[in-house]
């Protein structure tokens, strides 16, 4: 558990320093996929050069809704490159993700590149994740201030969990790991440029 905590201080310091030291350009956003999945999330990114940008954004759901628990933090720093300048079209994009989870009772079927979220119906899996991706994105301006941006990245996550009986039980089942490689980060992101 310290060794993943030491990981993303790590992660998280290294984006505030590179954030610190930016005179350039300064971005708020909020994904709007998250927030219509009720997901409070909020980000920030700072332009480093012409061409590079750093993103730090953080996640936090802790509801449970209609008996469904679907409760996690996580923050993912991101390094950009702009083809043409910051905060205007495209843009391809290293991003690291870490956090927690505690998840179950959520009705969702199927499998998924080796994931298989109908497991997610009757047990409950509570632990933290880390991992890295590649991602692709457009940032398309509205005004002279405001952008629209879509974004889609691809990556890997380790997953370290303890699976529970049931979504609401106490009793563990077993501790494991699981590897999922599939996408990493899908946004649809409002966004400020001051």
């Amino acid at each position: 558990m310290s060794v993943k905590r030491n990981l993303l201080l790590l992660i998280l310091m290294f984006a505030f320093s590179a954030m610190a030291k930016s005179q350039n350009n300064v971005a708020v956003k909020t994904n709007l996929l998250y927030d219509a999945a009720a997901n409070a999330n909020l980000g920030f990114e700072v332009g480093l050069a012409s061409h590079w940008s750093a993103e730090l954004t953080g996640d936090f759901n802790q509801w449970t809704i209609n008996d469904h628990k679907w409760k996690h933090w996580l923050v993912q720093p991101e390094v950009r490159y702009w083809f043409c300048e910051r905060f205007v079209k495209s843009f391809v994009a290293l991003h690291a993700i870490g956090g927690e989870y505690n998840v179950g009772n959520v009705p969702i079927d199927g499998k998924f590149i080796g994931s298989d979220f109908s497991k997610l119906k009757h047990n409950r899996y509570q632990g933290w994740g880390l991992g890295a991706g590649l991602a692709y994105g457009y940032a398309l301006p509205l005004n002279r201030s405001w952008n629209m941006e879509f974004e889609l990245g691809f990556g890997y996550i380790y997953f370290d969990y303890d699976k529970y009986n049931c979504s609401g039980c106490g009793k563990k089942i077993e501790s494991d790991d699981h590897h999922y490689v599939g996408p990493t980060k899908l946004a649809v992101n409002l966004v400020y440029v001051f």
